[in-house]
């Protein structure tokens, strides 16, 4: 069975209104998907400018000539001649436009052009440009000015929705479809109907010179590469039909060809008025178009997953900047930039799991390691998870714990965190962490917003880490918001705590640990063994009472965290022992590394694709975990931080 994957958008906004003032080029994309280099825009004489021969993509119909510029989008036109500037049409009120730049045989025209012909935008940032997906894409030139009543009347865009339509998922960068119904054909000139005999277009721009086809395969994932070689830029116009993609090279010249693919399948091109058309199948996969410059050429990369029991693998080429992967027999690393991304431990809702893609992509992350131990009938934690300073699983005490603090280092070591209630009566430990009713002992809970806590006769304080008073006493069976951390007793047994909101209480978690800074530490997970310290083996199973003869300690797929040239790095290891997979991590130059919960729950996902080479027999290669470790871009004032 051949599987695809699939990506969608949602949202939109008016182009124009969001726009800033930039100083360098911004990447463009469509409906979600990147353009190639050659789409950007530039920055020229002063404005932030896009090559004409891209607006097709966007849904505008060009005639991309410096002397009579048109650019027609619904009822809406921008018309430009040197002699007479910018001319309107349909568009009740506009600012002056920067005249149209000419760079290197592409004519460029400013942003603000789109935003006066309604052109919209799902996504305005200060590095990309993201495009909604026309419902329409032009495949012809608009005539010359002379003859304005021979433009196609193309639909009016939609008004901006809340929810848009998804893109059409798997065509890439660009979407095609057929022009309107009833939309009248540009009128024919002896000369364009001679050379529509001869099959060329009237005014070709470039010609197709080669067609050359390359496949690659990465385990059970086949890359086929398709690359259009051309005279010269041209846009195009990509329709995804049953058995693959039809692209219309616009105003392309070229000859009649039928080659046969790796796969058996024919790929042909069909030389036409409108352009050159080549029809690609594709078996079911996905595929991405994208554009290179000198030469130009219009690339096609299909990926055609062959096997649903094995994970697609990483692919290192279309990992995210400042991720780094590397691969050092059955080792795997990926590597993260502290400057750029910041780890975070993420929870499935209470009791629950989630598969590890998910749990990645929930919090936006780019790659992500399944978490600690946890009990299989719960789906609970049985050791410490600490979320954004506050410890919401309390520590076995025992085991080997990795902390991440917000300036970006990785801590290593067995901290064993209490929390510390404190006031005029002196101090108190509380003594566990968790939702479960207890008369006896004095109990934390860090609120999800749906658990409650407490019974009759007891009483629960809101109180915030930090804080010297108590915000809120209830009785009773409560629920705590979520963040909020709540102490629940019974008034009987501990007399001296408050009763009521406002009195005095500090509030503290205290790591009792003294071989790393974890007063600063922001997220931490125990798991273990450790593997390595200071770049040497250090598994001791006897102080982490791990039992050697257990399923535990069976050779199986094994993943950790650790640290490799000074950055956070997830590990995974194909097959073997801890005492196997602590000496491949040595023998990597791994500094310190603690071992995550390994077996069939390992798993180290990224967004380019799986470390993992187990089979799974669902489609997301990763067993349903409760927590996991992931890495998220770190924003403008984390960094400034």
């Amino acid at each position: 069975m051949k599987l695809v994957w699939k990506w969608w958008v949602s949202g939109a906004v008016l182009l124009g209104s969001t726009l800033a003032t930039v100083g360098q080029a911004r990447s463009v994309a469509i409906g979600g998907a990147a353009q190639a280099a050659a789409v950007d825009s530039r920055v020229l004489q002063g404005t932030e400018m896009l090559p004409v021969w891209s607006l097709p993509r966007l849904g505008v119909s060009v005639r991309n000539d410096p002397r009579d510029l048109r650019l027609v989008y619904g009822s809406r036109e921008l018309h430009y001649a040197p002699e007479s500037g910018w001319q309107t049409r349909g568009i009740r009120s506009s600012s002056p436009l920067t005249p149209p730049y000419s760079l290197n045989g592409s004519l460029y025209v400013p942003l603000d052009a789109l935003q006066q012909l309604g052109v919209r935008v799902l996504s305005d940032t200060p590095t990309t440009l993201n495009f909604a997906p026309p419902a329409l894409v032009p495949t012809v030139t608009l005539p010359p000015s002379s003859q304005p009543s021979a433009a196609p009347a193309l639909p009016a865009p939609p008004a901006p929705a809340s929810s848009p339509a998804p893109a059409q998922a798997g065509v890439g960068p660009s979407q095609g479809g057929p022009m309107p119904q009833g939309a009248a054909p540009f009128p024919q000139t002896q000369l364009a109907q001679n050379q529509l005999a001869q099959n060329q277009p009237s005014h070709p721009v470039a010609n197709l010179n080669s067609i050359r086809v390359s496949h690659t395969l990465h385990r059970n994932v086949e890359v086929q590469r398709v690359v259009m070689e051309l005279t010269g830029p041209a846009a195009q116009t990509i329709t995804r039909q049953k058995a693959g993609l039809s692209i219309l090279l616009g105003a392309v010249s070229a000859s009649a060809v039928s080659q046969t693919l790796q796969s058996g399948e024919l790929l042909s091109v069909t030389p036409g008025l409108a352009g050159a058309t080549v029809q690609l199948p594709t078996g079911g996969g996905v595929s991405e178009v994208f554009t290179l410059d000198n030469p130009a050429r219009v690339v096609v990369d299909t990926t055609t997953l062959l096997s649903d029991t094995v994970p697609p693998p990483i692919n290192s080429d279309s990992l995210p900047s400042g991720v780094t992967y590397s691969n050092r027999g059955t080792l795997h690393l990926l590597s993260f930039d502290p400057a750029r991304y910041q780890a975070r431990v993420v929870n499935a809702p209470s009791g629950k799991a989630a598969d590890l893609a998910t749990l990645v992509k929930s919090v936006g992350g780019v790659a992500g390691v399944n978490g600690g131990y946890f009990d299989t009938a719960s789906f609970l934690p049985v050791d410490l998870i600490v979320k954004d300073g506050l410890m919401v699983s309390p520590s076995l005490e025992r085991r080997a714990t990795v902390g991440f603090t917000a300036a970006g280092d990785t801590l290593f070591g067995y901290p064993r965190p209490r929390y510390v209630l404190s006031g005029p009566f002196g101090s108190m430990i509380i003594n566990t962490v968790g939702a479960k009713v207890r008369h006896d002992l004095l109990c934390a809970f860090v609120g999800d917003g749906q658990t409650a806590v407490g019974t009759d006769g007891l009483t629960t304080l809101y109180l915030s880490l930090g804080g010297s008073a108590v915000q809120n006493a209830l009785t009773g069976r409560v629920v705590p918001p979520a963040g909020t951390l709540a102490v629940t007793f019974d008034p009987a047994r501990f007399p001296q705590l408050p009763r009521t909101a406002g009195q005095p209480l500090n509030t503290a978690l205290a790591w009792n640990a003294a071989d790393a800074p974890w007063d600063t530490v922001q997220d931490a997970l125990s798991a273990g063994p450790l593997l390595v310290s200071g770049g040497r083996v250090a598994l001791n199973p006897a102080r982490e009472k791990f039992d050697t003869l257990a399923g535990i300690w069976r050779p199986t797929r094994q993943v950790a965290v650790g640290t490799l040239d000074g950055k956070p790095t997830l590990a995974y290891f194909e097959y073997g022992t801890p005492e196997a997979f602590a000496a491949a991590l040595a023998a990597a130059g791994v500094r310190d590394a603690v071992r995550m919960d390994s077996g069939s729950s390992a798993s180290v996902y990224t967004t380019s694709g799986f470390a993992n080479l187990g089979g799974y027999l669902n489609t997301v290669w990763s067993q349903r975990v409760p927590n996991a470790i992931v890495f998220v871009p770190r924003t403008p004032t984390a960094r400034a931080k």
